[in-house]
Parts: structure tokens; C-alpha cells; sequence
């Protein structure tokens, strides 16, 4: 049986999905009294991943496995590539997962600038209310594109009847401009034109700045999928989750705190990089978005939309 993990990401949490899934065949193979098939799982993620440290956490997904299965092992492979574009051979897949990964484009949108150089979504990180329409259908372009790629990269990749789970965020409003989709990205800008304005980065910075991202709606992703035709849709889901957490219990820190370091984990690389922000520059950014967020939460608390898209593979 072949298990392909998309965006495996690295960490503690990195095996935590496949070892679930792991559970959940050898469960239903004996449920229905057949033997447990031999299970080959492949980790996916772009070559920069740090697959070592998902190696290195294998010993103990191994005992795991035993532990939990009363089998001897699975067969774990590395496979390093964008999954926007062929991964594997063909028919070679019986069940693909993705978490949190397919809101990331495979690049920034074209055209988001004139001929002359001139950005057409200044003092913005994203799509936001004061977006042009050129800007919000760019990034429709993009993902649609992308999205397409790759439900055609895993038609040939997958057995017939295999399923497929995604999970990615997303917004239930059909505006892309709705704030569960980007009001997130609207407060760092905020936060960056702040520090713009005291002079410690350039607004042509903030002006040059797109993130590679696009939160659908169940209707976009159904639109595209029937567009493709390999796969019907068999379900989809879609939870509401506040942006702290909600109730964690981390009394120390507050909302904005909490938001403010989630957010970080996932987009300090692409603004040390872009904005050539140095360690001290980057504490001082989160610390002015996470007193933007808990301003705004004085008045109104905020929520992501997570999709999660259940796929089987047509005959």
C-alpha cells in the first residue's frame, strides 16, 4: 500500500499524521479479515526541507508502530520536490495526505506589477479590501494553475478508487477579500508600515512584497476539481478556529502574543529574506503586530477557516 505524505514539513510533529494513518490501515485490514498489506511511506516536502531531522525521528515511529500495530515495520522513504508537478510512478499511490500546505502557491503571482516596474498592490502583503481586481485575479490565476497541476500530477500518480485527504486554509465567503482570508496579512502590513514610518525599513520594501499564498473556498476547490475530472469529491469540511487558540490555558501570554508567534514560526523566513530584517528587527515587527492584534481583539475576535476536502480517484 502506497501512503504518500505531502508537505511532511520537519519536527516533532512530522510523523504524527503517518502514524495515524499507519493505525488506521492495519485496523481496517484486520476488520475485514484481510492481511495486512506491507506499507511503503513517503515523506514529501521541497528540497530545502530538513529531512535529516525527520530521519533521525524514524527509531521511534518504527517502535511505535510495532507497539501499536504489532507489526514489524513500514517502509519510509524521503522524497524531496514540489507537488506541483510529478512525484512518483504511476498507479504507485493508494492514499495521499496534505496538511496545511496547498494554501502556499508555487510562486509569487504574475502579474502584480506594470511594465514600468510600478507594484499594483502597495503598502499590502496580500490580497486585502483595497486590492484592484487585476491584484485579486492574479492570485486567482495563480492558484487555479497551481491547483490544477496538481490534481492532474496525482490522477496518474494514484490507483483507481485511491483516496486522497487535503487539508489547507481556506474561507467560506465567496470574496477572497473576506477577512477570514486575509485580515491576518492586512495587520503585519500594518505592522510593517509602522516600522516604515520610524524609518527602519523602506515602504518600497512593503510595495515589492507578495506572499505566495490563497485561501480558496469549498466552491473554487469543487469548481477545480470537476474541472480536472480524475476525482470526485466526497466530502468536505470546514472549521472555524480562533486565531489565539482560544482557550489554551498560556495565561502568560496574551492573544496578539500568541497569534504573533504562530504567525511567525510560519513567515519569519520569507521577510528575513525579503526585508533583510536582522533578529533584533524581527522581535521589534511581532511585538508591534501582536499590540495590533490584541487591539483588535478588544473589539473582535477573529477566526481562520481550515478546509479539509476528502477525494477518491475515478475509474
Amino acid at each position: 500500500m502506497g501512503v504518500a505524505d505531502l508537505g511532511c514539513s520537519s519536527g516533532p510533529n512530522s510523523l504524527t499524521v503517518i502514524s495515524k494513518i499507519i493505525h488506521l490501515a492495519v485496523t481496517a485490514s484486520r476488520q475485514m479479515g484481510r492481511p495486512v498489506p506491507e506499507l511503503r511511506v513517503s515523506l514529501n516536502d521541497l528540497p530545502g526541507n530538513d529531512f535529516n531531522d525527520v530521519f533521525e525521528s524514524l527509531p521511534g515511529l518504527y517502535k511505535k508502530v510495532k507497539n501499536d500495530n504489532g507489526i514489524e515495520s513500514c517502509y519510509v522513504s524521503g522524497v524531496p520536490g514540489s507537488f506541483y508537478g510529478r512525484l512518483f510512478p504511476d498507479k504507485s499511490l493508494h492514499f495521499v495526505h496534505s496538511s496545511s500546505s496547498l494554501h502556499w502557491l508555487s510562486q509569487v503571482p504574475l502579474g502584480l506589477e506594470t511594465s514600468s516596474g510600478t507594484h499594483l498592490n502597495k503598502e499590502k502583503l496580500y490580497i486585502s479590501k483595497g486590492s484592484s481586481a487585476s491584484v485579486i485575479e492574479a492570485y486567482q490565476r495563480q492558484f487555479h494553475e497551481d491547483f490544477l497541476m496538481f490534481l492532474r500530477s496525482r490522477a496518474n500518480e494514484m490507483v483507481i478508487k485511491g483516496r486522497m485527504v487535503l487539508s489547507l486554509m481556506g474561507r467560506l465567503s465567496p470574496n477572497p477579500c473576506a477577512d477570514e482570508a486575509c485580515y491576518q496579512w492586512e495587520l503585519l502590513a500594518r505592522a510593517l508600515m509602522s516600522l516604515a514610518f520610524d524609518g527602519l525599513v523602506k515602504k518600497e520594501m512593503i510595495d515589492s512584497f507578495n506572499a505566495p499564498y490563497y485561501a480558496p473556498s469549498p466552491e473554487e476547490v469543487k469548481f477545480l476539481v470537476e474541472k480536472e475530472g480524475s476525482f470526485l469529491v466526497d466530502g468536505v469540511e470546514a472549521f472555524e478556529i480562533e486565531w489565539d487558540g482560544g482557550d489554551s490555558g498560556v495565561l502568560e501570554d496574551s492573544s496578539g502574543k500568541r497569534v504573533a508567534k504562530t504567525i511567525r514560526a510560519v513567515v519569519e523566513p520569507m521577510l528575513a529574506i525579503h526585508f533583510d530584517l536582522n533578529p533584533v528587527m524581527m522581535d521589534e515587527l511581532f511585538r508591534r503586530y501582536a499590540k495590533i492584534i490584541d487591539d483588535c481583539f478588544s473589539e473582535t475576535r477573529f477566526k481562520y477557516t481550515n478546509l479539509v476536502i476528502s477525494f477518491l480517484k475515478k475509474s
